[in-house]
């Protein structure tokens, strides 16, 4: 069981102003786990006021300093790993296998490209007679997500920490122990009093009192479009910058070709990972429409391949991550049978022999066309939508027409073609019969959001150009 029931704030952990405490439930076994407190304005005032005291001298660090201080948190990260990894799994349902692996394998990696980056970046550049510098936009919130919390959770904070900002962060009440061991594991590396923050809470009470504080510059929020619609709202009345990674509903073209019922499998398990629980899932999948019979079978034996189970066990799929989610999942699949697709694998209740737990069948829907509700609608589970294509045209047609812009992924043998057709795809990020790069930028287009994470370009949210003129006066340069 974890109580973790006070909050970091100003380098010490605090009793909360008032005492709210909620339990936390494990979502394969429907069981408590532990307890968080819930936050009110009062401590979102005490943190910014931390982190603005703070700001003063942080800001004005070396990249040295702040360099020495991300190789302090590398190495902290390395003695909290398996912690780490058990807290999300407990949290959010991930098998130990997916838990050890990308969500934690993300944090480390994180951190090395940070500070990689670090090490080139150029905080000033001079231009003729004028000096431009790039400085700390000042202090930042940020609301994470519960479905990828650490990636969300560190590619806000290490950024920041890079570049000179200070912070106050609210976690996922859903998932919070896992930033509980962060806020530890930065507090061990010696982050300065006041830079690092945390409030726990939930989005009415935390949320919106960081989106709309005047003392905070800056808003980096990670979660749905309705969260994101309401949160650059709030902060609009002090003109905060606003930076937001939302949702997606990624298109997956599959070329006309010998590989296609190969790539067909390969994504309809990629839609599978994380319990489908990702942003930029490839989750409608656009296959030749004269080969949709082809298509149906080896989507329909990719997914029963999939292994549903006890994310301590040797299983692919754990749960979804709770009860809310599993019935917003189940009216979806209902929704699409409604709707007249052609049921290919899953479907509605829970799979076999699962009866406790949030656990979802992984759901395959076939001959969709691009009006249904699952093909407009992020499902946000282990549900994939496959839709036909007259020709490639017509493929990216249907790719474009979606509110979202997240993502996209083209397969197919010919890589001249492949590359076609991505350039023509309006998302943020697009994979080309795969490919991973922590260095890419991510970040969506449309109703996906603004602004981009990792690597390099996660840094420049993070920071103001100002412009010195006439910085070497012409009679100097002469």
């Amino acid at each position: 069981m974890r109580d973790c029931t006070q909050f970091y704030i100003d380098g010490q952990w605090v009793d909360p102003v008032e005492e709210n405490t909620v339990a936390v439930e494990n979502p394969a076994t429907e069981q408590t786990i532990g307890h968080i407190s819930f936050g009110t304005a009062a401590d979102v005032d005490k943190a910014v006021d931390a982190a603005r005291r703070a700001f003063e001298s942080f800001s004005q660090t070396s990249k040295e300093e702040r360099l020495t201080l991300l190789r302090a948190i590398q190495a902290e990260i390395e003695t909290r790993k398996e912690e780490l990894a058990t807290a999300v799994s407990d949290e959010m349902g991930a098998p130990l296998s997916l838990a050890n692996g990308p969500h934690v394998g993300l944090l480390a990696g994180h951190c090395q490209k940070a500070i990689e980056v670090l090490e080139g970046f150029a905080f000033e550049r001079l231009d003729g007679p004028t000096l431009h510098v790039w400085e700390p936009v000042g202090v930042v919130g940020m609301i994470t997500p519960w479905n990828w919390p650490l990636n969300q959770i560190v590619v806000k904070v290490l950024p920041a920490l890079a570049t000179g900002c200070t912070m106050a962060l609210k976690p996922s009440e859903i998932a919070p122990f896992d930033a509980q061991i962060w806020a530890e594991i930065l507090d061990a590396a010696g982050v300065p009093a006041g830079v690092f923050n945390m409030v726990h809470g939930d989005g009415p009470g935390v949320g919106r009192a960081i989106s709309g504080h005047p003392g905070i510059d800056m808003v980096s929020f990670t979660g749905s479009t309705r969260a994101g619609i309401d949160i650059a709202k709030n902060a609009a009345n002090t003109v905060k910058r606003v930076c937001q990674e939302l949702g997606g509903k990624s298109p997956n073209i599959i070329l006309d070709d010998g590989s296609m019922a190969a790539n067909v499998a390969a994504g309809t398990k990629s839609m599978m990972g994380n319990s489908g629980q990702t942003c930029s899932a490839p989750s409608r999948m656009l296959v030749p429409g004269g080969r949709m019979a082809e298509a149906i079978a080896a989507a329909k034996e990719a997914a029963e391949s999939v292994t549903v189970g006890d994310p301590n066990g040797n299983f692919a799929m754990g749960p979804v991550v709770s009860e809310a989610q599993f019935n917003k999942v189940q009216g979806l699949i209902q929704k699409g049978i409604d709707e007249g697709a052609t049921l290919v694998a899953g479907g509605p209740g829970k799979p076999d022999g699962l009866d406790k737990g949030y656990y979802v069948k992984p759901t395959v829907f076939a001959n969709v066309t691009n009006d249904m509700t699952i093909a407009r609608e992020e499902i946000f589970g282990p549900v994939l939508s496959i839709l036909g294509y007259k020709d490639l045209d017509d493929a990216i047609e249907i790719a474009n027409d979606t509110d979202y812009g997240l993502a996209g992924y083209v397969a197919g043998e010919d890589l001249d073609t492949v590359r076609s057709v991505a350039d023509q795809i309006r998302a943020g990020q697009i994979g080309l019969n795969g490919g991973f790069d922590l260095g890419a930028p991510f970040g969506g287009y449309k109703q996906s959001g603004n602004g981009r994470e990792w690597g390099e370009f996660g840094f420049h949210d993070y920071l103001e150009v100002k412009a010195e003129l006439n910085y070497v006066p012409k009679e100097a340069a002469e």
